[in-house]
Formats: structure tokens, C-alpha cells, sequence
């Protein structure tokens, strides 16, 4: 099998100076909620279809009635899958066979160098599509990871995934722990502290609830706040050889054995989308985009009940983060590259955050949402919890096949929770698994 071309991406965390920082080019005439690309519907009505996965919160807060409002002849079609590792390998199906694909494509922060590496012809360049504008603005790292080694910048970042723990105060109060967020974080000062409280949770717990939603969340949390994770700086893959992956396993992999989980798989499995309504788990690790989720999921009921408090360890980390893609074979970059410009500019980026959660990737919409406060969430600074976390999240390197490490990793921890596989077993699994891979 011929071996792909290996770089790999330096996740930079948002550095305070980088705050100071403004959206540089004409991305501010493309920004402006009152007044649309302009461009977009001048050679006569077009239709752009828009495919992402998950919660980016453009449709949410309208985002795609706005801009066909602001661009008389524009229509959006608009589909979200799911769950991402659903999205991914049937995108991969379209992306090769030509056909199939939308005129704009999100693409997870895990994926995207592979995208630079692997797939640079499949996608088009945004310096030749009126993106070009819109490229400048952002935190160091969010660009760097969509350009490719000649240049090329295939992606235009929507968010970044700062760290925190969600939590749900009336089963906390149940089982007699605090449900303020300063007591709470006092209470967690490690990983180790995290379980433990879960252990005392589980002793005075409500019927049916559980400490955690799932192990592979608690992986994903616990790695959030290291360096190097599944490659190292060449982008070769290091996961079977990095201690750190293989504790952060062996903690959550013990979690899920000790019955500190609710088994359940993320994204996936309706019984975890219930569970933030029926309350089926007391925590989850709460990337600032999970925000917006819990609130999808959890609905008008559980305003109120929850809450959020920051990582274990008193640093901040980083898990998720997304960008906006145009495939090669679309027919409308043009209006594609308006509308990826519109979307991820600073005021739209502030109003998402603001309404579903999802943090800025742009210095200036970072600046601007620093002290919003969400009544759902009882009131939590998530402005500050967050920007807070983002600028202490560590450095972190990627390779083009993360996605697919970390995906095989999670199903590991899975199998431990409701299969029952040893943690020994299931790492050696992951570890086939991957190997078929990726070779």
C-alpha cells in the first residue's frame, strides 16, 4: 500500500496577545449583518446546498434565512447528519466517485489534515473564490491547519472546542455533592479527584443515573488538555506509543468497568440523546459546541438544571472545531465563497456562540462574546469559562488520520462498557483496527 504523504499541524492555543488582534482584509464588508455578498444572485437565482453534521448553529439561529433574505435569488438546501463519523466516510464515497456532493461541506478539525494532505485536489482553494477576503482574523492555528504545504487553504474555520464539565444540579443536589461551580471545581483539582467524586455520586445516586455519560467522552477530556496526542510533529502516527493515550484509556476504560458510566455511545445511540433530558447521566465533557446540544436535546425542561464548571487540573484543552469546505466539482464556488465568508465572519460567529454555544475561531467575535452569560445554563459565565480554557489549551500536533485513531480508540472503550472486553483486549483491538487502517 503506497504510503500518503504525512504533515502535520500545530494546534496553537489562543494566546491572550491574540485577543488584541482584528479580522484583517475586507472581511468586515462581508460580515456585516446588513448587507449580504451582494455578488451572490447577480448572474440570476442559484441554489447552494449546504451538508454539515452535528450542531454548527448557522440553522439554528437562522443564519440561512438571513442571507437568502440579504440575497434576493439565493436559496440554501441545507442537511445535517447526525453523527460526524457517519458524515465523513460517506462524504469520502462522494468526494471520489464526483457526484453527490454539496457546493459546501463541513469538515471536523480531526479530518482536516487529511484533507491538506491526502485530498488537496478535491477540494477547492479559497484563494480563488471571494473567501479570499474572509481569510485573515483568525487564532494562528485555526488557518495553518486548513493550508496546505504550497499554500493552498482548503477550509474556512467556523469554531474552536475550548473545555468544560456540563452538569445537571438537581442530580448532584440529590446525591449531596455541590452544585455551585467554584465548590465543585475545588472538588476536582485531578482526573483522579473527577472519578473519585464520581464514586461518591454513585454511592447517594438517583435510580438510573449515572457519574458520566460515556468512557469515550471522558478519553476525549482527559487527552483535550495534552500536546501530543495521536501523531507526533512529522504527522506519523504515535497513539500505540504515547504514554498519554494509553492512560487516558486505561482511566476512562476503568470508569466504564466500574460502573461510573452510563454506557452510552455519543452521537449515535438515542438512549444518550434522552439521557440529557431523562437525566440518565449527572456529567459530560463539555466542549463549548456541546452547549448548543445539550440545550437541542435536553429542551425547554431542563433550563435551569444545568450547569458548568471548568476541566480537572485548573487548564484549559481543546476537543473538536470545525471548518467550511468547497468541494472541487461544485458548480457555484463563487456564491459558495460569499456564502463560507458570510457565515464564519466575526458578528455571525458572536451571534452563534451567543444562541447555541459554539466558540469563536476569529480574535475579534472572541473578544466581543467574553462575558456572555447563558440563563439555561443558570446563568454561567460560558464567555468567560470558555475564553479562559482557550487560552490556556495546550499546543497540540495532528496527522491526516486522527479521525480515524480516535474513532477506533472510542469503539474500544465502548466494547468495555457494554460488552464487557477487558482493557487489555480492547487496546489490542483498537490497535488491529487501526493497523487495517492505516497500515
Amino acid at each position: 500500500m503506497q504510503t500518503p504523504r504525512r504533515t502535520s499541524v500545530a494546534i496553537a492555543a489562543v494566546a491572550a496577545s491574540s485577543l488584541l488582534l482584528t479580522a484583517c482584509g475586507s472581511g468586515s464588508d462581508s460580515g456585516s449583518s446588513d448587507s449580504g455578498g451582494g455578488g451572490a444572485a447577480a448572474g440570476g437565482p442559484v441554489e447552494l446546498s449546504v451538508a454539515l453534521f452535528g450542531t454548527f448553529g448557522f440553522d439554528e439561529v437562522g443564519l440561512f434565512e438571513e442571507y437568502e433574505r440579504l440575497n434576493p435569488g439565493v436559496t440554501i438546501r441545507y442537511e445535517s447528519t447526525q453523527g460526524e463519523t457517519n458524515y465523513w466516510p460517506a462524504l469520502q464515497t462522494r468526494l471520489a466517485s464526483g457526484s453527490g456532493v454539496a457546493d459546501v461541506q463541513g469538515i471536523e478539525v480531526a479530518r482536516i489534515a487529511d484533507v491538506t494532505t491526502n485530498q488537496p485536489d478535491l477540494w477547492t482553494d479559497l484563494r480563488e473564490t471571494p473567501a479570499a477576503d474572509a481569510l485573515d482574523g483568525y487564532v494562528e492555528w485555526k488557518s495553518a491547519a486548513a493550508t496546505t504545504e504550497d499554500g493552498a487553504v482548503l477550509g474556512l474555520g467556523t469554531d474552536i472546542g475550548p473545555m468544560g464539565i456540563c452538569y445537571r444540579t438537581d442530580l448532584l443536589q440529590a446525591a449531596g455533592l455541590p452544585t455551585d461551580p467554584t465548590e465543585l471545581s475545588a472538588r476536582m483539582q485531578t482526573w483522579d479527584d473527577f472519578l473519585a467524586l464520581g464514586r461518591e455520586f454513585q454511592a447517594n445516586a438517583p435510580a438510573g443515573a449515572a457519574w458520566h455519560d460515556s468512557a469515550g467522552g471522558l478519553f476525549n477530556a482527559i487527552i483535550s488538555q495534552e500536546e501530543t496526542l495521536y501523531s507526533d510533529a512529522s504527522g506519523e502516527p504515535v497513539y500505540d506509543t504515547n504514554p498519554v493515550i494509553r492512560a487516558a484509556f486505561d482511566q476512562a476504560a476503568q470508569a466504564g468497568q466500574n460502573g461510573l458510566t452510563a454506557k452510552l455511545e455519543q452521537f449515535l445511540d438515542p438512549a444518550w440523546d434522552q439521557g440529557f433530558a431523562s437525566g440518565s447521566f449527572a456529567t459530560i465533557a463539555c466542549p463549548s459546541w456541546m452547549v448548543g446540544y445539550i440545550k437541542g436535546k435536553a429542551g425547554d425542561a431542563g433550563a435551569g438544571l444545568w450547569n458548568v464548571t471548568t476541566l480537572p487540573n485548573g487548564e484549559g484543552g481543546n476537543w473538536g472545531g470545525s471548518y467550511l469546505g468547497i468541494p472541487a466539482v461544485s458548480e457555484h464556488k463563487e456564491e459558495a465563497g460569499e456564502l463560507i465568508a458570510w457565515l464564519t465572519a466575526p458578528e455571525q460567529q458572536a451571534k452563534v456562540f451567543t444562541e447555541v454555544g459554539n466558540f469563536p475561531s476569529r480574535t475579534e467575535a472572541i473578544e466581543s462574546v467574553s462575558a456572555t452569560t447563558d440563563e439555561y445554563f443558570s446563568g454561567a459565565p460560558i464567555g468567560q469559562i470558555f475564553s479562559e480554557s482557550a487560552e490556556s489549551a495546550p499546543v497540540q500536533t495532528m496527522g491526516p488520520n486522527d479521525g480515524a485513531m480516535e474513532e477506533a480508540i472510542v469503539q474500544a472503550l465502548l466494547s468495555v462498557e457494554t460488552a464487557g472486553t477487558s482493557p487489555e483486549e480492547a487496546w489490542n483491538n483498537a490497535v488491529t483496527e487501526i493497523q487495517n487502517q492505516i497500515g
